[in-house]
């Protein structure tokens, strides 16, 4: 007999669509959070690092160097030194550099804007070829910047991805890419929505440690659930928040 925990993981993938986007505020293609070339390098700051610190890696590069030219121009450890809030600045310091210079090389100047025209297989293959540029970035920077259909996993959808059910339990990051892109429409916005609701939901509700599952609206289908709590009775699928609820802490774009 099949039940919400033993559904496919196709189906589970939906299920888990559906109910995050009644829990969380429905997103929409609007204008970018952030400038292509922000986007990019930005992503590259933010690997293992807290938003708080990436932010203050960035604005003190581009206040110490003024331009992007300034920082592909700079000696390498002024770089690494002003990007110290990072976990690795004396990996992503060169990195940066060498992602700049070769913008600049082949596109004659530092934008990203001709990705727009391109198709999502070339333009991710031409992201992909830069110096610790993974899927992940090179997803983020295709899907906010240019509304591509493809899907970025960090750390948070692939948690939750694995722990649901939606996904092997020891499919890597890059694999989850595949999966689950499979298992979705084509569609940015249906991306965009599955990206951050699950990325808010391990934020704030399905930590790595010690998640609250008690809050969680994907209780009834989680093999995670399952395991931990057995199957969802009726009163605690009752219990569970409709929605998020501001109160609990700002979501972060």
């Amino acid at each position: 007999m099949t039940t919400a925990y033993t559904a496919s993981a196709a189906e589970k993938t939906r299920q888990n669509y559906e109910e995050l986007q009644r829990f969380y505020p429905p997103l929409t293609l609007e204008k970018p959070r952030r400038s292509p070339m922000r986007e990019l390098i930005s992503t590259v700051l933010s690997h293992r690092t807290t938003h708080a610190d990436e932010e203050l890696a960035y604005d003190r590069m581009l206040e110490t160097f003024g331009d992007w030219a300034g920082v592909a121009a700079a000696p390498t450890q002024e770089l690494v030194h002003a990007i110290r809030t990072t976990r690795w600045p004396d990996t992503q310091a060169p990195r940066i550099q060498e992602i700049l210079r070769r913008i600049k090389a082949e596109r004659g100047e530092f934008v990203l804007d001709f990705l727009t025209e391109w198709p999502t297989d070339k333009a991710m293959s031409w992201l992909h070829d830069m110096p610790g540029i993974g899927l992940k970035t090179a997803s983020l920077v295709l899907l906010f910047n240019f509304h591509k259909p493809v899907l970025p996993v960090d750390t948070h959808v692939h948690r939750i991805a694995q722990r649901v059910g939606m996904i092997p339990p020891k499919a890597s990051a890059d694999k989850a890419h595949q999966l689950l892109l499979a298992q979705l429409p084509a569609d940015a916005l249906v991306l965009l929505n599955f990206h951050k609701h699950n990325y808010w939901h391990g934020q704030k509700v399905c930590f790595y440690a010690k998640p609250n599952c008690a809050r969680c609206p994907l209780k009834g289908f989680c093999n995670y659930y399952l395991e931990h709590h057995g199957p969802a009775t009726p009163e605690a699928l009752a219990a569970t928040p409709a929605r998020w609820d501001l109160a609990w802490g700002e979501l972060q774009h």
